[in-house]
This record gives structure tokens, C-alpha cells and sequence, in this order.
């Protein structure tokens, strides 16, 4: 009777036995539970809710430290900050006036210019900058384009793209028409206009306008054409964001010439031809005279130089 009394008080001392996670009593829990001397427990770390994550904790500080102890270097190195940090950072600023680096930028040119014609009788606009010798649109991305047809002339339907289709085919960019827009030509364009054209440089911007509009288009100037440029620092500089301007009144004067229309295309494709980087010359044979006459389409020098300027450097940085 003693013995089946001790198996059941122990029975009833084992249910209260703490036990480990899995389910198994250790020995020490044993011996205290029986009144046994225990020898000391070894230190067992905290349960998991309440377990202190010093390492990574340690390590995410030191990260931290070294973020800003580099951006610190950075910042006290005025060309390592402007050539690595600012240009990644400065579209994604508040009122950024720059678009995210590199927007359909590709590998490797779109197109191929043709074989330039054995002619020197050409002119490349002046690059702004003396390391550079002349500036040219990145042809490893498409040129974009809008027109704003206000005013455009009755009879002019299509000449804007049989023009850009020349200039095209002669430089080996590829030209997107992205249809009408309502932006007005400006001396002061904004290359960035993400509200109107999304997050990209804006596009080329075809307009017809006339002196009211455009002061400089008084007297017989029939067009103006040309593009600002854009740098990201330790890279070339690129075109970016042309203009074309037409003289409405005089076009429909042109017009009714007899084959107006390639007057009217010639006079295009001229500005465009400064759009992409082509200066005036003093041959008369070709259509980059400053005062052609009758030439309506690219001569030898200005197949030349429209060649050299679909060759520029692709800088998908920018």
C-alpha cells in the first residue's frame, strides 16, 4: 500500500514537473520535483518573444554609419558627389527638373546612317564646350516628336513627315511621331515637362507660328530650327528637346507657288536639319544655304554631315 501511494503522489508530483518545449522532463526537473538536490542550471537564452536581436541590431547601426560617413565623403569631394550621387538623385527630388537616367535607352543604335557621299561641303553647329567637338542626339534612343497644328496651312497636310522620314533616312535616328500637343513654341523651353509629355526629356516641337508669335521670324525668314542639349557629368553632351518654327502667313504664300509643296517640304527639312546639329554653309548647291533658292532636296554635303551626326555617342547615363 506504502509502494502504490508513492507511485501515485508521484504521479501527481510529475504532472506538475516542468517540462522542456518538447515535451521531455530533464533530469533537473526530476530531482526538483522530488526533492532531490539539483545541481545549478546552465544559463539558457530567453524565450523568443522576449529575445534580444543584438547582432543584427549591431550591424544595421554600422550600416547606417557607413552610409554616412560615405555620402559625407562624397559630399566633401565635390566630383565624386556631382558625378555619382547627384545625377541619381536629382529626378527623384521634389519639383525635379530632370527625368529618370536612362528612358528607353538602349544598347546599341536604332539605325544605320548611309554611306556618307565623298563630300566636305558641309557645317556642324558649334559644340558649347572645347572637349567636345561636336553634340548629336543619342542614337541608341528614339528622337520623339509633336506638332502643334495651329495655323498649319491648307495644302501643308503630311510635308511635316515626308520631312522627318528624310532627315531620318539621311542620319539613322528614328523619329516617333507622338501626334498633336498644345505646347507653344518658347525661347525658354523646359526640357522637362512631366505633366505633359510623362517622365522623358520632351520631345522635338514642330510648330506653325508666325512674327506675332516668334519676333524673329519677321521678314523673309521662313523657319527657325535648332535643340538645346543635356549633360550628365563625365558624359558627352546630347541634344535633347529641338524646336521647329514655321512661318504660317509665309507658308501659305509658298504655297501657291507652282510645286509649293516641296518648297514647303525643302524649307522643312532645313530646320530639321539644325534640329540634329547641321550649321548654315556658303554653297548654294546645297539645301543648308542660309538663302536657298530653288534646292528642295539634301546635297552631297549635307547627306555628309546628316551621315556623321547619326554617329554620336549613346549615353544611356542620361
Amino acid at each position: 500500500m506504502d509502494r502504490e501511494w508513492y507511485h501515485e503522489g508521484r504521479d501527481a508530483r510529475l504532472e506538475a514537473v516542468r517540462r522542456s518545449p518538447s515535451g521531455r522532463i530533464p533530469q533537473w526537473s526530476l530531482d526538483e520535483a522530488l526533492g532531490r538536490p539539483a545541481a545549478p542550471q546552465p544559463w539558457r537564452a530567453p524565450a523568443k518573444g522576449n529575445r534580444r536581436r543584438v547582432g543584427p541590431r549591431r550591424r544595421l547601426r554600422l550600416g547606417i554609419v557607413g552610409a554616412l560617413a560615405l555620402v559625407a565623403l562624397l559630399y566633401l569631394t565635390p566630383t565624386l558627389f556631382d558625378r555619382f550621387v547627384l545625377p541619381v538623385a536629382l529626378p527623384h527630388l521634389p519639383g525635379a527638373d530632370v527625368p529618370p537616367r536612362g528612358v528607353e535607352a538602349g544598347d546599341v543604335p536604332l539605325g544605320i546612317p548611309p554611306a556618307a557621299p565623298a563630300s566636305t561641303a558641309y557645317r556642324l553647329l558649334d559644340s558649347p564646350v572645347e572637349s567636345q567637338e561636336w553634340v548629336a542626339y543619342d542614337p541608341c534612343r528614339p528622337v520623339h516628336y509633336v506638332v502643334r497644328p495651329n495655323g498649319a496651312p491648307v495644302g501643308s497636310e503630311g510635308l511635316v513627315q515626308e520631312a522627318v522620314a528624310e532627315v531620318s533616312a539621311a542620319t539613322g535616328l528614328q523619329f516617333i511621331d507622338d501626334g498633336t500637343t498644345t505646347e507653344a513654341p518658347s525661347e525658354d523651353r523646359d526640357l522637362y515637362q512631366p505633366e505633359l509629355y510623362g517622365k522623358t526629356w520632351v520631345p522635338v516641337l514642330i510648330t506653325w507660328t508666325s512674327p506675332a508669335e516668334i519676333p524673329e521670324l519677321v521678314g523673309d525668314v521662313a523657319g527657325l530650327g535648332g535643340s538645346d542639349y543635356a549633360q550628365t557629368p563625365g558624359k558627352p553632351l546630347v541634344y535633347v528637346g529641338g524646336q521647329v518654327q514655321l512661318d504660317a502667313p509665309d507658308a501659305v504664300e509658298t504655297l501657291l507657288f507652282p510645286d509649293g509643296r516641296a518648297y514647303l517640304r525643302a524649307i522643312i527639312m532645313h530646320e530639321l536639319a539644325h534640329v540634329v546639329g547641321l550649321d548654315h554653309v556658303d554653297d548654294p548647291g546645297e539645301l543648308l544655304y542660309e538663302r536657298n533658292v530653288g534646292v528642295t532636296s539634301f546635297g552631297d554635303g549635307d547627306r555628309a554631315g546628316l551621315a556623321l551626326l547619326g554617329t554620336g555617342p549613346c549615353v544611356p547615363e542620361l
